[in-house]
């Protein structure tokens, strides 16, 4: 069966140098060891796994640490190098382009370059960056920008730059903190109308849709009450959630899938596999498993390409 994969990840050398430069250590921002990447590993796992097409994008942390003109710098240097890639295997990869967000005239800038010049299929967005989250008014201009293009834009988690005393502080964040922030910044999306206000942009939530399958009926009920009371804006929660996408990157068996069918839009659910920091044995069975599980019965070549491939425009 074809595959697509939408979630798995570069990391060229100036992404790594962009922390050089600012003297940060990525492992210690993520409590997290940082993979090695290379194009030959890239190509190597693609072949050895099965993957027809994959959509690559940065990870965490985020290329944000409080300078604006470096941030915008290494977006365009990293997004350079993507494209190096991408054009060279063009039948086998493509990208989502990385914006110096929370940056945000910087930011449109390098959408409209990514997008035009470059040949990105969307652009990646974090969770937070610099601690503003997606459903900032200030972000209005951007999404104004990407609504108008109709992009993909995928949303990746990112660390919380100030997390409140007592919690997670000791934890690795991809285990505790990545699942919360990428809910907290889709309820944040939701509930501040900014979905509602740019229907056009198809936004991609990673793993699972994260927690958001189990608190979705829950923000529904909420909305009956806070909407009325004038404490949110007047949005169909329903709605929205019918219109976002959803990657089944990361540790979905055996509840995380069923719990993303009961809520998701099947046409909207899409493969990831989150190469290489999910080594490439453990996608392997992963992929044995969503080739078998009764889940994904009638919808499974939908999950694994058709709902990618319309949604990229790959065929």
């Amino acid at each position: 069966m074809r595959i697509v994969d939408v979630h798995s990840h570069m990391l060229p050398p100036s992404y790594l140098a962009f922390f050089d430069e600012a003297g940060a250590d990525p492992k210690s921002i993520d409590g997290f060891p940082q993979p090695k990447w290379s194009a030959e590993k890239a190509l190597a796992f693609v072949d050895e796994v099965g993957i027809d097409y994959s959509v690559l994008t940065i990870s965490s942390p985020h290329i944000y640490l409080g300078k604006p003109a470096r941030s915008a710098y290494w977006a365009r240097r990293i997004n350079e190098e993507f494209a190096d890639f991408c054009s060279a295997h063009a039948d086998r990869f493509g990208f989502c382009a990385v914006l110096p967000t929370p940056c945000v005239d910087e930011s449109v800038e390098e959408a409209r370059h990514a997008l035009d010049d470059l040949g990105a299929l969307g652009v990646k967005i974090t969770s937070n960056a610099g601690g503003v989250y997606a459903g900032d008014v200030r972000f209005e201009p951007l999404y104004d920008f990407l609504d108008a293009r109709g992009s993909v834009v995928i949303i990746h988690p990112n660390a919380p730059q100030e997390v409140p005393q007592g919690c997670f502080t000791a934890g690795p964040k991809p285990l505790f903190e990545f699942v919360a922030d990428t809910t907290r910044t889709v309820l944040d999306l939701i509930t501040s109308g900014t979905l509602a206000r740019h229907p056009h942009m198809r936004v991609v939530v990673p793993h699972a849709g994260s927690y958001l399958p189990l608190v979705a009926a829950r923000l529904a009920g909420i909305s009956r009450v806070l909407v009325p009371a004038g404490m949110m804006e007047p949005v169909d929660v329903d709605e929205e959630i019918g219109r976002l996408w959803f990657d089944i990157a990361g540790d979905i068996f055996p509840t995380g899938l069923p719990a993303l069918l009961s809520m998701a839009d099947p046409k909207h659910i899409v493969f990831g596999a989150d190469f290489p920091y999910t080594p490439a044995p453990l996608i392997a069975a992963r992929n044995e498993q969503l080739l078998t599980c009764p889940e994904l019965e009638g919808i499974r070549e939908d999950v694994m390409h058709a709902n990618a491939d319309r949604l990229f425009g790959l065929r």
